[in-house]
């Protein structure tokens, strides 16, 4: 029988292989997010690169292109708008990241409700990706 109460499935990203490959090897960010736009993990190396030189407006643009992407993604293998995005799931933590660089600069730059939402949005995906980003 199946229980009714359940919430969704986990929903799990594919592996972008080449896209991931090229990244591990040390290309450039820039060019990976390129050659690869849907990859989110490439906006989300972006993101975090560029608000750590303190440009919280080029982080939170290239958090939103990573995590609106990343949406896309997401909705084409199942997700419904709501449900575990499952940190330890590898492909997931491109979107994930970019979910949380996308709060951090939104709070930087006085953007308090969209940094909140996001921020509840990455606790509700997997209270483990908030665990591991929020440290």
């Amino acid at each position: 029988m199946d229980n009714l109460l359940a919430g969704p499935p986990p929903t799990l990203l594919p592996d972008l292989t080449e896209a991931r490959q090229a990244l591990e090897a040390g290309a450039k960010a820039a060019d990976v997010a390129a050659r690869f736009p849907a990859y989110p993990a490439a906006w989300a190396a972006l993101a975090e690169e560029y608000f750590a030189k303190g440009h919280a407006v080029t982080s939170y643009a290239f958090a939103r292109t990573g995590y609106h992407r990343g949406l896309d993604q997401l909705r084409r293998n199942g997700w419904k708008g709501h449900g575990p995005i499952p940190w330890e799931h590898e492909p997931n933590q491109g979107f994930l990241r970019c979910l949380y660089s996308l709060a951090r600069a939104a709070q930087s730059i006085g953007e308090k409700d969209e940094a909140e939402r996001c921020m509840q949005f990455l606790k509700d995906s997997d209270p483990a990706a908030y665990d591991a980003l929020a440290k």
